[in-house]
């Protein structure tokens, strides 16, 4: 089997395991008081504490592929996942759900190091854009599967059938991962490239390039996992005025949202990895991450400003198509400092600096919000942007002539 079909196979393992997650995330929020809930406030802890938990225990999983196989971590969380996404339907009240969701975000810090890692390992640094941008792009569709199918399932049948299907569906892939997931980093002799650089060519940890990696990957966390996916709808409720309507169904701010969120995790798969592609290609690949860092930037300017609904529906459909491009092309300057110094421990520093900063975005966009008002909140994200761009600039001027950062 090629290298790419092995990353096509785990980006799949993935979709499979997030679609019970996506799934409760249009869910519970309707339905929480089948769920056993008996305060509004118990939604938001459930739905946000796996990504808490994430924070202190990514670098136990880091630690654990250190001294494991990638292929024993990767059954570890689809294992977690089936029971996890089983208990959300046959399990009543606060406590024990909350369980059941803490177990999941062991399950996702498995499963998401275990297929970076997987990427890193069958990729050179002519591949790591393309398949960076394949895994990220084939891994997506799992949300858009379970926010739309689960969604319209439950609807339609009953909230313990739709999640022991979904776990169902987890505990199906287990041979899958057996033949696709490497059983180590090197993979039957196959070296990564990492261990095909002269030892000179290895960086540190602490390596000025690797730390501005690792800072772009918690600005990106921060600006669209964070601020961006938790502002989009009171973002548009602010502006949006008309009753738009759909065979008779009327479309609401949070709908639209839904909407304009499965429209990006449906063209992800097409446009990912024809940018990591287009990322490879190039002599400086850290140089292409000013490109949506600048446009992002700009079109944070523009939201904070907008008053059209018209306009800011465009602006917001071209961020969608920007953050594409960033998370792309951060995770590929990710894959090869990996590929340069300790792959497990710098994979696990950029998931931590990613979570971090999805983590603090929605609670600072909120006190912004509730201070000054939401154009703030992006005002301060373009800013944010802006000066990680300039940084980058800096260590471009800084470094070229030295010839040792051509990634």
């Amino acid at each position: 089997m090629s290298d790419k079909r092995k990353v096509v196979g785990i980006a799949l393992i993935t979709a499979v395991t997030v679609m019970g997650d996506a799934m409760l995330f249009i869910v519970l929020p309707l339905y929480w008081q089948d769920f056993g809930l008996t305060a509004i406030w118990q939604i938001g802890v459930l739905l946000s504490i796996n990504r808490f938990v994430r924070l202190p225990l990514t670098p136990l999983v880091g630690l654990f592929y250190s001294k494991f196989n990638i292929r024993t971590g990767v059954l570890i969380s689809v294992a977690c996942v089936a029971f996890s996404t089983v208990s959300y339907g046959l399990l009543q009240g606060f406590w024990l759900l909350l369980l059941a969701r803490i177990l999941w975000g062991v399950a996702w810090s498995f499963v998401k190091l275990g297929g970076m890692l997987t990427v890193v390992t069958f990729s050179t640094e002519k591949t790591r854009g393309h398949y960076m941008g394949l895994y990220n792009g084939l891994w997506g569709l799992g949300g858009l599967v379970g926010m739309l199918a689960g969604g319209f399932l439950v609807d339609q049948l009953s909230i313990p059938f739709v999640t022991t299907l979904f776990a169902l569906a987890a505990v199906a892939v287990f041979p899958f991962i057996v033949r696709l997931v490497p059983k180590n980093n090197r993979d039957d002799g196959k070296t990564t490239a990492s261990n095909d650089l002269p030892a000179k060519g290895k960086q540190t940890i602490l390596n000025p390039y690797i730390v501005l990696v690792i800072l772009t990957g918690g600005t990106m966390g921060f600006i669209t996992m964070g601020i961006f996916a938790s502002t989009l709808s009171p973002l548009i409720e602010q502006t949006y005025h008309a009753d738009w309507s759909f065979f008779g169904i009327c479309i609401g701010a949070a709908t639209l949202a839904g909407i304009i969120q499965a429209i990006r995790w449906a063209w992800d798969p097409v446009f990912a990895p024809m940018i990591g592609r287009f990322v490879d290609k190039s002599k400086y690949k850290y140089n292409w991450i000013l490109v949506p860092l600048t446009l992002g930037s700009i079109a944070f300017l523009i939201i904070g400003r907008v008053e059209s609904f018209v306009l800011l529906l465009i602006t917001i459909m071209f961020f969608q198509m920007v953050s594409t491009g960033l998370l792309t092309i951060t995770d590929t300057l990710a894959g090869d400092a990996a590929a340069r110094s300790n792959p497990v421990k710098m994979m696990t520093l950029h998931t931590v600096a990613v979570d971090l900063g999805a983590a603090i975005g929605p609670l600072l966009s909120f006190i912004i919000i509730d201070l000054y008002g939401i154009s703030a909140v992006f005002y301060l994200s373009s800013i944010v942007m802006l000066l990680v761009a300039v940084t980058w600039v800096v260590f471009h001027f800084s470094h070229r002539e030295r010839g040792r950062y051509r990634t």
